[in-house]
């Protein structure tokens, strides 16, 4: 697994704009940005830039940023329609496109209380609907020092799926239900969504092998939202789901990311799962603010 301070050599880019470099990390995926204040407004010239190499690399860090919530929307915006979460109880009073994940109370200290323990399995954002996530875009405004916890781990598809064909042969008949209550009742332990909520955002069937409509490269599609194979026995369907799921996990194919406050990252939901890490809740602060923007129904090499 590989660290930040573990990249190649900048590269230099291509477009007008030659203060924007993009260094990309030495695990194969995902890359650090620099050269871009994103509290300013950006020009078609640089985004241009920032999306070459979004799609080059699947995952983009950006260092040293000062966002508020309406600047990382703006940011967003640049992307795609953002999403409105379903879950209105994380929404930021200021801008309900932002899912604002804190374990502060109001007087700011640690309460205690992870606030979404769904983030800590390996998941792709968006995959309960059927027009799922494109972007995320993670912004750190307090987060625990190095080596407490409260990292972000990111997995590439594209490799897993390459080496899951040479397990299983061929996937690209299989279609996975993807269900929101399913994953977060199991991972808290309890009922977080409300029965009008549930009704918002029924299971939907998406295929396993994604077709990634810009590179048209083939990604796995499942993570913790999956819960079955479609046209098969409940538990077979399930049980095949978790091996599939775990075995795309593979130290060789995973950046971990400890986060620096003002901090924001930037992948693509079409190729990459991810996951949050534990932290103390009762000693250590982590606020981190999350919008996802919304891309099209996944295509299978088959449709």
């Amino acid at each position: 697994m590989q660290r930040v301070n573990q990249t190649t050599k900048s590269t230099s880019p291509t477009t007008p704009n030659q203060a924007i470099e993009v260094t990309p990390f030495t695990c194969g995926l995902g890359a650090k940005v620099t050269g871009l204040d994103l509290s300013t407004p950006l020009n078609p010239e640089q985004f241009a830039r920032v999306y070459e190499a979004f799609l080059d690399h699947q995952l983009l860090l950006f260092r040293g940023q000062q966002l508020d919530e309406s600047s990382q929307v703006a940011f967003g915006r640049w992307f795609g329609e953002l999403q409105i979460h379903v879950m209105n109880q994380y929404h930021s009073n200021q801008c309900p496109e932002l899912y604002r994940l804190s374990n502060l109370d109001e007087d700011g200290n640690p309460n205690g209380k992870h606030p979404d323990k769904g983030t800590l399995a390996w998941h792709t954002d968006g995959s309960w609907k059927p027009v799922t996530g494109q972007a995320t875009i993670l912004y750190a405004e307090v987060v625990p020092p190095p080596g407490n916890g409260g990292e972000t781990h990111f997995c590439d598809m594209y490799r897993a799926m390459a080496s899951l064909t040479q397990i299983h042969g061929d996937l690209t008949h299989l279609k996975a239900i993807h269900n929101l209550d399913f994953s977060r009742q199991r991972r808290h332990g309890e009922q977080p969504l409300t029965e009008a909520q549930k009704k918002q955002i029924p299971p939907v069937s998406h295929p396993v092998v994604r077709v990634h409509p810009e590179t048209g490269k083939h990604a796995l599609y499942l993570g913790d939202h999956a819960e079955t194979i479609e046209g098969l026995p409940y538990d077979e369907g399930r049980a095949l789901v978790e091996t599939l799921n775990a075995q795309a996990i593979d130290g060789s194919r995973v950046y971990e990311h400890t986060w620096r406050p003002g901090d924001l990252m930037v992948w693509d939901n079409r190729c990459v799962q991810h996951r949050a890490t534990p932290f103390d809740t009762q000693t250590q602060r982590r606020v981190i603010r999350r919008c996802t923007v919304l891309g099209e129904r996944p295509r299978g090499p088959n449709d």
